[in-house]
């Protein structure tokens, strides 16, 4: 491939193109992070019969583990309905697609290099049956404790109903006495 230099005009063009191309798209991120290569690639996964839908499936499975890995919310707008339901949700959590944005915040306040990844991926039509591996060090504040560093490192299991490759209804379980017992709020 061979390069070649560009007029100062030829620059100033690009430039601006590019520049109204990232400003015109309001999920310019969300639009480049739906590159599969960014996406968390599960350790195991089992699809009941490989289609269309499947496909959908996993990757709107992995854009949600996305947004877990790395806290950010255009990862989270592309895989959650805005008709999401979270079926087992926490008291004081909003309902709907604010509740994982506000519970992903408040969680990284905590642990601010938490990771996700996906130990298991399950798909059975438009279900996806998802466990899930966080771990990271608590080094900020969760409720009146305050982190020295410890490691946290506990699991959580999620069900998924996926319509139109956005998550409509989520229930989860998550190991909390494993993540209490470690961030010091129960001891051992």
């Amino acid at each position: 491939m061979s390069t070649f230099p560009l007029s100062r005009i030829a620059r100033h063009a690009l430039l601006a193109a590019s520049l109204a191309g990232a400003l015109a798209a309001p999920l310019a991120h969300a639009a480049s992070a739906t590159n599969d290569a960014d996406l968390p690639v599960p350790h195991h996964v089992a699809v009941d019969a490989r289609s269309a839908q499947s496909e959908a499936v996993v990757q709107t499975a992995r854009r949600y583990a996305a947004f877990w890995n790395t806290g950010d919310e255009a990862w989270a707008k592309l895989a959650l309905s805005p008709e999401f339901v979270d079926r087992t949700l926490p008291d004081g959590r909003p309902q709907g697609p604010q509740g994982p944005l506000t519970a992903s915040k408040g969680f990284r306040a905590a642990v601010p290099d938490l990771h996700a990844e996906i130990d298991d991926l399950v798909v059975a039509g438009d279900r996806a049956s998802v466990h899930l591996h966080f771990y990271g060090h608590f080094t900020g504040q969760f409720q009146n404790l305050q982190g020295n560093g410890q490691r946290v490192d506990f699991q959580a299991f999620d069900l998924y109903r996926v319509k139109d490759g956005r998550i409509v209804e989520n229930w989860h379980l998550e190991d909390n006495l494993t993540l209490l017992k470690q961030l010091g709020a129960i001891k051992p």
